[in-house]
């Protein structure tokens, strides 16, 4: 039989572990968890930022910027984009001391770059998928060239390939262009070319002419075209002073 000290010590027990489980089950406060969504003021901030390291406004700049840091390519903010957004640098050139065109296949974008080695101008890009293709008669790998190249021909409007139509096309390397396309996915799906946002076409063929240089590299893959630019340098400077 138990003693009334037992039971004492019984229901002691029984009423620490009732008090035990309700303060597991209190509701969290929210209010110390930070919020995973942005306030307005912070969404200010982003866009600000956004402009200021270059990447533009709106939807397209938050998948630039996603691409160059390696982010998930959502389109918006989330709460961790935005503290790397906002202690972030500024997207560099490979290379840089005179005008080129990057082609960053890791990340999928395409870099302007002016004689002082600034990005003016970034695109997304689909470049070759690394797989076989057999279609419409034609079979070979989707791949697209790693090195230092020059643009070599252009055309206006659209030209017809054997694989498909390109929008406004500036050659870089045996049949294969930088050119405008409706579809520009955010991985690389093309049979080897550079393509690029149908609205970006024109106004970066009239920033491609012909002996334009372009790198293509990835994260194993770079050589450099200062020795190429030094050399046009020379030649133009020796036209100069005949």
């Amino acid at each position: 039989m138990n003693t009334p000290k037992k039971i004492v010590m019984i229901h002691a027990l029984l009423l620490a572990l009732v008090v035990f489980h309700t303060a597991l089950a209190k509701p969290v406060d929210k209010t110390k968890r930070r919020s995973t969504s942005l306030t307005r003021v912070e969404l200010k901030q982003a866009n600000s930022r956004l402009a200021e390291l270059g990447y533009g406004k709106g939807p397209s700049a938050v998948i630039l910027f996603q691409k160059w840091e390696g982010r998930k390519l959502t389109g918006h903010i989330s709460r961790d984009d935005f503290d790397v957004l906002m202690s972030a640098n500024a997207p560099e050139a490979k290379d840089n001391g005179y005008r080129h065109v990057e082609v960053d296949l890791d990340r999928q974008l395409l870099l302007l770059i002016d004689d002082d080695g600034t990005i003016t101008r970034m695109l997304p890009v689909s470049t070759g998928s690394n797989k076989h293709y057999k279609e419409k008669k034609m079979s070979g790998l989707a791949y697209t060239p790693r090195g230092r190249f020059r643009i070599y021909a252009k055309i206006s409007g659209w030209r017809e390939s054997p694989l498909g139509l390109l929008y406004y096309p500036s050659y870089f390397s045996d049949g294969l262009a930088i050119h405008g396309n409706p579809e520009v996915p955010h991985t690389p799906q093309s049979h080897g070319c550079v393509r690029i946002p149908m609205s970006a076409a024109v106004s970066i063929s009239k920033l491609l002419p012909v002996g334009t240089i372009v790198l293509i590299y990835d994260k194993d893959s770079f050589v450099s075209a200062k020795d190429w630019a030094e050399a046009d340098k020379l030649k133009a400077d020796a036209v100069i002073r005949e």
